[in-house]
């Protein structure tokens, strides 16, 4: 598949109006990333929709809360090593102060959707609990500044499965 352009002006906002299989087809069609020095810092994140949710009641319940800013989940914090990896946090605000959970590694790599390069954000370290171990995101640009995401669980010998899609916003503000 060839990789579409980037969406120009697309804001977080726009990616939560999209179903669960639009966000999918919009990845589908991002170009490869080269680095993941773009994404250093405390990005804002944003759930964007959950497989089997993302229309009636409960899509606009999650949606609700998301637009809100009372979610729980803030975003993501990234410190690229090299051009082609990192390391970084979940920011939970549950109280003050904002936590950071969950670390993960990140690196360009291969994305268990459809075999092109992404960035993997790879939770199997020891530190986490053994449910975030089998957790897998991926990240692509789709805006400038702006990534989309599946978050996936390993359910068997390496195979992922999409549970929810996500954003990150790292455009400076």
């Amino acid at each position: 598949m060839t990789a579409a352009p980037l969406l120009a002006g697309c804001t977080l906002e726009d990616l939560a109006r999209r179903s669960f299989a639009e966000l999918e087809e919009v990845y589908l069609g991002a170009p490869e990333p080269v680095s993941v020095v773009s994404l250093n810092g405390s990005p804002k994140g944003r759930m964007l929709a959950v497989r089997y949710l993302d229309n009636g009641l409960p899509h606009s319940f999650i949606a609700a809360i998301a637009r809100l800013g009372v979610f729980p989940w803030e975003g993501k914090s990234f410190e690229a090593t090299a051009d082609h990896a990192g390391q970084g946090s979940n920011r939970i605000k549950l109280l003050k102060p904002t936590l950071n959970l969950f670390t993960f590694a990140s690196r360009i790599d291969t994305s268990a959707i459809d075999g092109r390069r992404c960035i993997v954000l790879d939770y199997d370290l020891p530190g986490n609990p053994w449910v975030v171990q089998r957790i897998r995101d991926e990240l692509r640009e789709v805006s400038p500044g702006l990534f989309l995401g599946p978050a996936m669980v390993k359910v068997r010998r390496g195979a992922a499965e999409t549970i929810l899609w996500f954003g990150i916003d790292s455009k400076p503000e």
